[in-house]
C-alpha cells in the first residue's frame, strides 16, 4: 500500500510538473525567401502565462528579429531585440458586457485605446478606439445581425473628413444579399448555396464592374471553383480533391497572369501544426507561366513543432 501510495505521489508531480511548464518548439520554412523561422513557448504559473521566442534564420546562415514575450490574460509584452523596442498590450473586463483595451509602443511612445461593448447574445456590438496621444477623432465600428458601420477621420485632398463605410445584409429569395460601401466604392453581392452549388454574382458601382464566382461540389472529395470578371473578360479556375482531411491537391489558372499552378497540402491548410498528423505541416506549389514553360518555379513551405515537455 505505501508503495502504491509513493508512486501515485510521483505521478501526480509529474503530470504537475508537466501541466506548469509545458514547451512547445515550431520551425517554419518557406522555400521562397529560404528563411527559417524558430519559435519556441513554455506555459508557467500552472497555465497562467506564457514565455514566447522566436528567431529567423536567413539564407546567409544569420540569425535575426530575435523577439521575446510574455503573455497572460491581461497583459502581454513583446521584445524586439533588435530595435531595442517592446510592444506592451493590457486589457480588462469592466462590467459584464465592456471591457479595455491598450495597446503601447514604448519606443515610439504612442498607444491606442480601445473600448468594446457588447450585448449579452452579442448581437450588438460597439467598439470605440483612439490614438494616444490624440491625433485624429476615435473610430467607431458598430455591428448588428444585418451587418456592420464603420466611421473615421482621413486625410483627402490634404483636408480631413469623416469617412463612413460599412455592409448590410439579409436574405432574399432562397439566398443571401448583402450591399457594402468603402472609400466612395459600392458592390451589391448576391450569394445562393445548396449542398452541391454556390452561385455568388456582383456588380460594383461607379465602375459598373460586373462579376460571377461560381462552385460545384462534386461528391464530399472533389470540388471546382470559378470566377469571371465580365468587364476585363479575366478569370480564374480552382479544382480541389480532398479524400481526407489531413490531404489536398489543388490545380489552378489565372487568366490575368497567365499561369497555371499545382499544390498539394499534408495538413489542414487553414490550420496550424498542432493538429497535423506528426505535427507536420507542408505545402509544396508548382507554378509554370504560360508563356514560358520553362521558367517554372517549385516552392514549398514546411512546418514542424515538438512538444519538448
Amino acid at each position: 500500500m505505501g508503495g502504491s501510495t509513493q508512486v501515485g505521489k510521483n505521478d501526480w508531480r509529474q503530470r504537475d510538473w508537466r501541466q506548469m511548464a509545458a514547451v512547445k518548439l515550431s520551425t517554419e520554412y518557406d522555400s521562397e525567401g529560404g528563411v527559417f523561422v524558430n519559435k519556441l513557448s513554455t506555459r508557467v504559473l500552472n497555465g497562467l502565462a506564457k514565455l514566447t521566442g522566436s528567431i529567423q534564420g536567413d539564407p546567409s546562415g544569420e540569425f535575426r528579429y530575435p523577439l521575446l514575450g510574455v503573455v497572460t490574460k491581461y497583459l502581454s509584452v513583446l521584445y524586439d531585440h533588435e530595435d531595442r523596442n517592446a510592444l506592451v498590450t493590457m486589457n480588462a473586463d469592466v462590467g459584464k458586457n465592456l471591457s479595455v483595451k491598450y495597446l503601447r509602443d514604448i519606443k515610439a511612445q504612442q498607444g491606442e485605446v480601445k473600448l468594446m461593448a457588447h450585448t449579452a447574445s452579442l448581437k450588438y456590438k460597439t467598439e470605440i478606439s483612439y490614438e494616444v496621444p490624440a491625433t485624429t477623432l476615435p473610430k467607431v465600428v458598430c455591428t448588428f445581425p444585418l451587418g456592420q458601420l464603420k466611421a473615421e477621420e482621413v486625410e483627402l485632398d490634404e483636408d480631413r473628413a469623416i469617412a463612413l463605410s460599412g455592409f448590410i445584409g439579409g436574405s432574399v429569395l432562397n439566398g443571401q444579399a448583402v450591399a457594402s460601401y468603402s472609400d466612395e466604392n459600392a458592390t451589391l453581392k448576391y450569394t445562393f448555396k445548396d449542398e452541391e452549388l454556390t452561385l455568388v454574382p456582383s456588380i460594383s458601382w461607379p465602375q459598373l464592374s460586373p462579376s460571377l464566382a461560381f462552385k460545384r461540389q462534386f461528391g464530399p472529395k472533389n470540388k471546382i471553383s470559378y470566377f469571371q470578371n465580365l468587364e476585363t473578360s479575366t478569370w480564374t479556375a480552382v479544382y480541389k480533391y480532398k479524400p481526407v482531411d489531413d490531404f489536398k491537391v489543388k490545380l489552378g489558372y489565372d487568366s490575368e497572369v497567365r499561369l497555371c499552378w499545382a499544390s498539394f497540402w499534408l495538413g489542414k491548410e487553414d490550420s496550424g501544426a498542432k493538429t497535423a498528423p506528426k505535427k507536420c505541416k507542408m505545402q509544396v506549389m508548382l507554378h509554370v507561366p504560360q508563356d514560358d514553360v520553362k521558367s517554372g518555379l517549385l516552392l514549398f513551405r514546411l512546418k514542424k513543432r515538438w512538444d519538448l515537455l
